[in-house]
């Protein structure tokens, strides 16, 4: 079986962003940030393509050791929040979930600290209290936010 290790996701601001993802949602720094200029035919300009001469990123964990990988592009600069829409190809948020199934909480925190919610909180199992809410972080990146595990809201159904 494939484990997912951490996805990666472009900011504005990695600094502005490393705030927020410590203070809204409770990860910490394992590795970084670090700042790199690339050259040609470099490991950084290999995967990230020709234009790129400069970018900054940030490994961060989860409490279950699922980790995000912020990236704040310098040259070619990154500018505004992410516009792609959902029913557009590739991935379009990120999944958390509250600690101790507060999805309330977690929504009104993300909002307190610059996100947004933008979805009502949907109740998938009233009698388990599964539920679930979209926020939006600061930088435009949809932040979905469980009660629960995926395992336990959706095995065995």
């Amino acid at each position: 079986m494939t484990a997912i290790t951490h996805i990666g996701m472009t900011v504005s601001n990695l600094d502005a962003a490393i705030n927020w993802y410590k203070e809204a949602l409770g990860f910490r720094i394992i590795a970084g940030p670090f700042d790199m200029k690339t050259e040609e035919g470099d490991m950084t300009r290999d995967l990230q393509g020709e234009k790129v001469k400069h970018i900054r990123n940030v490994h961060m964990s989860a409490s279950n050791q699922i980790g995000i990988e912020l990236f704040e592009f310098v040259v070619p600069e990154t500018r505004g929040e992410a516009s792609r829409k959902p029913w557009e190809p590739g991935i379009f948020h990120l999944c958390v979930v509250a600690e101790g199934g507060d999805v309330h909480g977690m929504a009104k925190k993300i909002e307190k600290t610059g996100g947004k919610i933008i979805s009502k909180i949907w109740t998938l199992d009233e009698e388990k209290g599964y539920c679930l809410v979209y926020c939006q972080d600061p930088f435009g990146n949809i932040i979905e936010v469980y009660s629960h595990s995926t395992e336990q809201i959706y095995a065995n159904r």
